[in-house]
């Protein structure tokens, strides 16, 4: 059966969201108002589109953030943001992350090895 799930995520930066996007390969699509899922259309205020997925993932603002809402029925969709949603949370994570750290003056490197990402954030 298919329904639409929330990705238990506090998304408070949309630039944030669209690096974490693109870096894992998907595209924030803003201002697009519906989002497709299990052959119908859900109101949104932008999507992610996944590439060869059949579904997209609805950003709705919501209180001054933004939830983000898939239908897991879409193995191509779960596949891609991890089960869920993990790898996109993991991806927002580091971004953000890399982003304070820039805006407070520190350095942020970030090195990937046999699937584990390091983020080393150097205080000058």
């Amino acid at each position: 059966m298919s329904h639409l799930s929330k990705i238990e995520l506090q998304v408070t930066d949309i630039d944030t969201l669209a690096r974490a996007s693109r870096r894992m390969g998907f595209t924030l699509n803003q201002g697009q108002t519906q989002f497709k899922w299990y052959g119908k259309a859900a109101p949104c205020d932008h999507a992610i589109k996944i590439p060869n997925a059949d579904y997209e993932i609805g950003v709705i603002r919501n209180a001054g953030q933004f939830e983000l809402n898939c239908d897991y029925f879409d193995r191509k969709l779960t596949q891609a943001i991890g089960e869920n949603g993990g790898r996109l949370k993991q991806a927002y994570a580091i971004e953000k992350t890399k982003q304070v750290a820039r805006q407070k003056g520190y350095t942020a490197i970030e090195r990937e090895s046999n699937q584990n990402i390091q983020l080393r954030i150097t205080i000058p």
